[in-house]
């Protein structure tokens, strides 16, 4: 869906505060699962002898975040000068 460049205000204040409350109950120790980065779609299409053939490629970037432990002592900034 293309955005539309003459949003009312109302409409834009409702997205705002939507976005405000979706992070407000998201818990914020979970990080999603995988983030699709980017979804690139290539398409071609070729007359054979049997007919036409259709190739297409699918290239899908995805970021997965797996949480570690940290080993070793934390450093904070307070003893650390």
């Amino acid at each position: 869906m293309a955005p539309d460049p003459r949003k009312s205000l109302m409409r834009s204040l409702g997205e705002f505060f939507g976005h405000i409350l979706h992070a407000a109950r998201t818990d914020p120790g979970l990080p999603p699962a995988k983030q699709t980065v980017r979804h690139d779609v290539q398409e071609e299409t070729r007359d054979t002898p049997q007919g036409k053939v259709t190739l297409r490629r699918t290239t899908i970037d995805e970021v997965e975040v797996h949480p570690h432990e940290r080993k070793g002592p934390r450093i904070d900034a307070d003893t650390h000068g």
